[in-house]
């Protein structure tokens, strides 16, 4: 990964700070991924930051498994891989899919000015249904491009521009598959926004949203800020640069296994956060590699994946 990712990753070590009033709801911990014996370095944090910290558990979890609907036949959503593509890749089964919802689940309106900040998508109870998220964009494995397009994994993608822009094409490429994946915010450098003012977030934002749109030919809607670390300034300079939606994540996948913010197993509506990154990051592992475990562990615990802006 790009060396300014590192240092901002490892900067972010230690006590975790309160942050104002109204910013993050109470009692959601944020949850430290380094230091475990198969996490990737530099890494993302888990969920919301609050003012306690405790390690992630390390399990990559099982379930019971349930009969998934057949995937939606709209274009908006995740299409249908071939019958055999789940083999080419090393999976035992199809991957499964969840149809768009008929109607959008109802999301938290923000304060006057800020965003809504979602952490997992609110679905309903034993709807066991989860989101694929790919974050920064420094790797960028033609390898990677064939499995997702062949098992149509519907993608989203927060890139960072100063990682990714070396090759945005790349993930063009991703994007028009036929998986309905989509291309996102996440900075233009990747910085911890809360150590910078107002209008330094904006700049990081707003540059990101324009910088995407010129290339794209669209502003993305949602944005993740990098490590998860925001403020109330985050919240309205997002506002102010026409997102609609602060992503965050409860699972967080490493090399080998999910780390939960909650528990030891997946929920429903859980956002997975996952990161272009390869061998050197992954301790010798390949990004396809790190992949077909994650989708191992979705399919080991009953879980369709859906499109996550089908849902937002």
């Amino acid at each position: 990964m790009h060396r300014g990712l590192r240092r901002h990753a490892t900067a972010r070590r230690g006590p975790a700070r309160r942050f104002a009033a109204g910013t993050l709801a109470a009692g959601v911990l944020a949850l430290s991924l380094t230091g475990c014996g198969d996490s990737v370095d530099p890494i993302e944090r888990l969920g919301r930051k609050t003012a306690e910290e405790k390690p992630a558990n390390e399990s990559g979890g099982t379930g019971s498994s349930t009969g998934p609907a057949a995937p939606s036949a709209d274009t908006g959503s995740p299409g249908a891989a071939s019958d055999e593509a789940y083999k080419k890749w090393g999976l035992t089964a199809p991957v499964q899919y969840a149809p768009k919802p008929a109607q959008k689940p109802q999301i938290p309106k923000a304060a006057p000015g800020k965003v809504p900040v979602i952490d997992r998508i609110p679905v309903p109870a034993g709807e066991k249904v989860v989101f694929l998220t790919f974050d920064d964009g420094a790797e960028k494995d033609p390898e990677f491009l064939k499995m997702a397009a062949d098992l149509k994994l519907p993608i989203s993608m927060f890139l960072t521009d100063s990682v990714a822009a070396s090759d945005y094409g790349h993930f063009e490429k991703l994007r028009d598959n036929g998986s309905a994946s989509t291309i996102n915010n996440h900075t233009l450098t990747h910085p911890n926004l809360r150590t910078l003012s107002y209008e330094a977030q904006k700049r990081e934002i707003c540059g990101q949203q324009e910088r995407l749109e010129k290339r794209f030919g669209k502003r993305p809607l949602l944005f993740r800020p990098p490590f998860g670390n925001y403020n109330d300034d985050t919240l309205r300079a997002a506002s102010e640069c026409g997102v609609s939606s602060v992503v965050l994540w409860k699972v967080s996948m490493q090399i080998n296994n999910f780390q939960y913010a909650e528990g030891s197993a997946l929920k429903p509506g859980d956002i997975i956060l996952a990161h272009f990154r390869g061998p050197s990051e992954l301790k010798g592992s390949t990004e396809i590699q790190m992949t077909t475990r994650m989708l191992q562990r979705i399919q080991e615990q009953g879980y369709r994946i859906g499109r996550l802006e089908d849902y937002l």
